[in-house]
């Protein structure tokens, strides 16, 4: 079997430099598969998903496989294998989640920095020269592309393969990439035990800090806006928008406004979000929403706010965030002293509330409009 091994591994070598571009082709492909799949072929996409978690529990488990076989067997396995399987498994791990990410940034906020990061890790990977030559040596910076990509991984399989809410998919997610990684860097590092250990605990605290601090920074890679609108009401047969506000007068705010998010979640998972309702920037209503995934157009949540500031002129906005305070989206409205108001179709915009409402969209009830206008 070993024999196998290196006999073969020259082989996989040889075809992966002739072929540079299977593997990351193979990895988007898989990804836009699980994207697309997540919600029609539910089970197909948690197989895609699993699959990629079992890639990096075979890459942790390449030391100990080092030692097993040169214990038992008093034989080597070449090295280049696996560092050409660890080069695969970043590579197949960052074109899987990148689909994800892509669609679900706000890319008029911090997120695009984040997703940004992954797009270059992932060219990074395929290009051997910098990988092996300017990664891998730098073993600081390799232990950080490690736990960055499998960080991304666990937040867009968690939520699919175990139906596990976004807030705890996060907690779980930022756990095991920091375990993952500083195990790494315990292991590199040539200092005493007890040295070794403080580093750990400083990194710990130090990185799971700087985690928590950056959620609003990483996309939701599961959760996506498919319609939004501000609107004056709510169709009741239909459970849509009847119009969607650009800008309206404070005379016809005190009047109410609903404001409607339609929101595509993986089937069976049940998450509660939150429309937090800003005025020039200060916060000045949170409402609490549930919503369960499993509905192609989204699951439709509003809420209904009546209770205004007494001086509401200026920019609205609300964010749409997770319990883990991963911003989905963001709708945004004008209040101006006239009487104008102004009715845009194609421009979702958002106000406060103070009774909130979630239905799934049903096909017919839902109302299309391009995803990249939505995302904000």
């Amino acid at each position: 079997m070993f024999k196998f091994l290196s006999d073969l591994a020259p082989k996989v070598i040889a075809l992966s430099d002739r072929f540079p571009w299977a593997i990351p082709l193979f990895g988007f492909g898989s990804g836009v598969a699980s994207f697309l799949l997540v919600e029609r072929k539910q089970e197909l996409a948690q197989i895609l998903a699993a699959l990629i978690l079992a890639s990096w529990c075979w890459l942790l488990m390449e030391k100990s496989m080092h030692r097993v076989v040169l214990r038992w067997f008093g034989f080597q396995l070449p090295q280049p294998l696996f560092a050409y399987a660890t080069q695969l498994v970043h590579q197949e791990s960052l074109f899987f989640v990148i689909p994800f990410f892509f669609i679900t940034t706000a890319w008029n906020s911090g997120q695009a920095i984040y997703t940004g990061l992954l797009m270059f890790a992932a060219v990074i990977s395929i290009v051997d020269p910098v990988y092996f030559r300017g990664l891998v040596p730098r073993r600081s910076w390799y232990f950080t592309f490690h736990g960055l990509t499998l960080f991304a991984v666990l937040l867009t399989a968690l939520p699919i393969i175990f139906h596990l809410p976004t807030a705890k998919s996060y907690h779980w997610s930022l756990a095991m990439a920091l375990l993952v990684t500083l195990a790494a860097v315990a292991s590199e590092s040539k200092w005493r035990w007890w040295k070794r250990g403080l580093l750990v605990l400083v990194l710990a605290g130090v990185l799971g800090a700087a985690g928590w601090w950056a959620r609003p920074w990483i996309p939701p890679a599961t959760l996506w806006l498919t319609e939004v609108a501000i609107t004056h009401s709510i169709d009741d047969v239909n459970r849509a928008p009847e119009n969607h506000l650009k800008t309206l007068s404070q005379a016809e705010l005190q009047k109410g406004l609903y404001a409607y998010t339609s929101i595509h979640a993986p089937r069976g998972l049940n998450e509660r979000i939150y429309h937090v309702w800003l005025l020039n920037g200060k916060l000045v209503d949170k409402v609490p929403l549930d919503i369960n995934g499993g509905r192609e157009a989204g699951y439709r949540a509003w809420s209904h706010k009546v209770n205004f500031p007494e001086n509401s002129l200026g920019r609205w906005q609300i964010h749409v965030v997770t319990e883990a305070n991963q911003l989905i989206g963001i709708l945004r409205f004008t209040v101006v002293a006239s009487a104008a108001s102004e009715d845009v179709a194609d421009s979702p915009e958002s106000a406060p509330s103070d009774t909130s409402s979630s239905v799934p969209v049903t096909p017919d009830a839902a109302i299309k409009t391009p995803l990249m206008n939505l995302i904000e």
